[in-house]
């Protein structure tokens, strides 16, 4: 009986090395395949997923198990895609989530497309994922480990995608991954994990900005709340919801960001309460369950680290608006919100507005 065949997309991390080694003890035909995004490792100042280094850890990890495995340049896909939009995202005073969209369109677009190019039967990663049957179809489900859960950068799968998908470790806890890796004999075993954002290079992302945007990021005005001047800001592009370093203003209390102007070229700041927000429009909505033609109870998820919290999701035109139980800390235009129901991943869309 031949073998089903999967591509696993290994950066020479741990995750996706062991995802591979066990889809090879389960008896399926693998195929590894490494984005390379041309990063160039000397000039970076933290680990990278995709760069020289992780693409030799991805070989010899390979080489170790036996199986076949290629380099494919992605670096086209990933300025169209992600990095043009990172910087236009953040010219305009919103803060992008680029993992989201490397997700969206490079691994489970072009490279899933690739995978069954090369007649394979699935798609695998080493995302901290699960995949669930309903009478929808399959659907999302978060991971074993919710520390580690990654199913808020996955949202857009769809059923037609997750049939050609393998989430490997999602039932493992990272502690669990690094002791299989070990079994294994893997040499990245004790690797560190790479940061979130690949094509930076260095954790702090505002010096790629000011490189890639130049002229276009120009300084303006700081107000409280009640219209008042209280300093200049060095663009708006350098600041986000909810920051409270680098603002320059001594008031005896501690400000954050509550609003950006990209039209006026302002930033308003104020006390925490005023960082709070309970509505808000979202955009470029996916739902799994196509439309909604009435409020439902979901548990909403803003950002990575946030903790999810009760809210409703109401139909709005072409969009939705949501509405928290309870006030929450910096909802920010420009990154995603997820809605979850008992686990599932229901749907989600871009923060487009903050209403109150």
């Amino acid at each position: 009986m031949k073998k089903e065949r999967v591509v696993v997309a290994m950066s020479g991390g741990v995750d996706s090395s062991v995802a591979a080694a066990l889809l090879k003890d389960q008896g399926y035909e693998v195929i590894g395949i490494t984005m390379c995004f041309n990063l160039v490792d000397a000039e970076r100042k933290r680990p990278a997923c995709c760069g020289i280094q992780g693409i030799e850890d991805a070989r010899r990890v390979a080489q170790k198990l036996g199986i076949r495995h290629y380099v494919l340049n992605m670096q086209k896909p990933l300025i169209d895609y992600v990095i043009k939009d990172f910087l236009n995202e953040y010219a305009h005073g919103r803060t992008p989530n680029p993992c989201i969209r490397c997700n969206q369109y490079l691994k489970f677009d072009f490279l899933l497309k690739k995978a069954l190019s090369l007649d394979a039967n699935f798609l695998a990663t080493g995302h901290y994922a699960r995949i669930a049957k309903t009478k929808n179809g399959l659907i999302l489900k978060k991971a074993r480990d919710l520390y580690k859960d990654q199913s808020y950068f996955l949202y857009h799968l769809n059923s037609k995608q997750l049939k050609h998908i393998l989430f490997p470790i999602g039932n493992y806890t990272k502690i669990g991954v690094r002791e299989l890796a070990r079994k294994f004999g893997l040499a990245v075993a004790e690797k560190k994990g790479s940061q979130e954002i690949c094509f930076l290079p260095q954790v702090d992302y505002r010096p790629f900005l000011e490189n890639a945007l130049g002229n276009k990021i120009k300084p303006g005005l700081i107000l409280d709340s009640n219209g008042n001047v209280l300093g200049k800001h060095r663009g708006i592009a350098f600041y986000t919801i909810g920051q409270r370093e680098g603002l320059g203003i001594a008031k005896g209390y501690p400000i954050y960001v509550i609003g950006i102007d990209s039209g006026k070229n302002e930033i308003t700041v104020g006390r925490r309460e005023e960082a709070l927000g309970k509505e808000f429009i979202v955009k470029d909505v996916y739902l799994v369950c196509r439309r909604i033609k009435k409020k439902i109870a979901v548990r909403v998820r803003i950002r990575y680290n946030h903790k999810e919290a009760a809210a409703w999701i109401i139909p709005f035109k072409d969009k939705i608006k949501i509405k928290f139980n309870r006030p929450q800390f910096a909802i920010t235009p420009g990154q995603s919100a997820v809605f979850y129901i008992r686990g599932l991943v229901s749907g989600g869309g871009y923060i487009e507005k903050v209403l109150s």
